[in-house]
């Protein structure tokens, strides 16, 4: 009886991790995984209906599922002098995620107060609304304010042609508007601990998927004020804020020394990266780091100058920063192994 009942919540966890991609498919991909009759998966599904777990809709071969929202929960708040990101935390969000296990508490607790203090220091808004959706599968947790934008914000700190740039820094890490008061790591790490991490701001999209390990996307969307930040999390995710952590250190360094940097943010439009100007604005602050880890993909290619100056000028200028590049492609290859020999020439006539 305890096998059967043991098998019976397998069926049913697997419905809930796989019915958000699979709505109107999910009978059919539950029979093929457990080897178990249509009939059967119904009745399972009708259990996580009973139970409030799951929706339907429509009606025979129409029919589609969805998982319910367990919690549905929104408030706005007024920026006052005197609003903290840990008594909101405290007071609101931590009841309301409920019982879940500690490492996946703690992956809310850090997030959840970053960006939330991010607000609070540096929007310069009236007003921060949230809201939360958890449902039997995940978490959802959506923070929006009526501020300056921090595309726009950092456009100009930093002089920035347009918004889109500012991407490009966010992805670097190690960078705020506020040194003094900030280590600027905030959004680095809570984007990588996340399942979907995604910042909406002007006509600036951002997002980050974790299972995407570096997938970066920047894509123009309705223009709109103020900042949104979107943080999606499974509720029993194995992943632990110290394993994010570990992965950006260097051995026996608990600082944030090493950076994944998409080089496909360098474009905007049609453009090329052909150009110095080009390089020298990708590696703005790559100093402050031990390793940074370019990502070329969907780079087909690079042009003469940009490769020499990332891969023979600035190594030559900064030799204890490593700088390597993945996801290559032949073309783009080529470019940097010239870069690299030009370089170990003048090594070698200066030796």
């Amino acid at each position: 009886m305890t096998k059967v009942r043991s098998g019976g919540e397998l069926v049913r966890k697997f419905i809930i991790e796989n019915l958000a991609e699979h709505p109107r498919d999910i009978v059919r991909l539950t029979s093929a995984k457990f080897g178990c009759s249509r009939q059967a998966v119904h009745k399972h599904l009708q259990r996580l209906i009973a139970d409030g777990s799951v929706t339907d809709g429509g009606q025979t071969r129409n029919k589609t599922y969805q998982l319910a929202p367990r919690v549905k929960w929104s408030k706005q708040y007024p920026l006052a002098s005197d609003l903290g990101e840990d008594s909101v935390w405290r007071t609101d969000i931590a009841e309301l995620l409920g019982k879940l296990p500690e490492n996946v508490l703690s992956i809310w607790h850090y997030g959840f107060t970053e960006m939330f203090n991010n607000v609070i220091d540096h929007s310069g808004a009236r007003f921060v609304s949230l809201s939360l959706i958890k449902t039997a599968a995940s978490t959802t947790i959506e923070i929006c304010d009526d501020g300056v934008g921090i595309f726009k914000k950092i456009q100009a700190a930093l002089n920035l042609v347009d918004e889109h740039h500012a991407v490009l820094e966010l992805a670097k890490g190690k960078f705020t508007t506020d040194p003094r008061n900030h280590s600027g790591e905030g959004i680095f790490f809570t984007s990588r601990m996340f399942d979907e991490f995604m910042i909406s701001s002007g006509e600036v999209f951002f997002s980050h998927e974790f299972d995407e390990i570096e997938d970066w996307i920047l894509q123009s969307s309705s223009a709109s004020g103020g900042t949104l930040v979107k943080m999606v999390l499974h509720n029993h995710t194995a992943r632990t804020t110290k394993k994010v952590f570990d992965k950006f250190t260097s051995d026996g360094d608990y600082g944030f020394t090493k950076t994944v940097v998409p080089v496909k943010l360098m474009r905007y439009g049609d453009d090329n990266l052909v150009s110095r100007s080009q390089a020298k604005r990708l590696l703005s602050r790559f100093d402050r780091f031990r390793t940074v880890v370019l990502d070329f993909a969907g780079i087909a290619s690079v042009g003469q100058a940009f490769a020499d100056e990332v891969f023979r000028v600035f190594r030559s200028k900064y030799p204890n920063v490593e700088v390597v590049p993945i996801h290559t492609s032949s073309e783009v290859k080529r470019m940097i192994s010239r870069a690299e020999a030009l370089g170990a020439a003048g090594a070698n006539r200066d030796s």
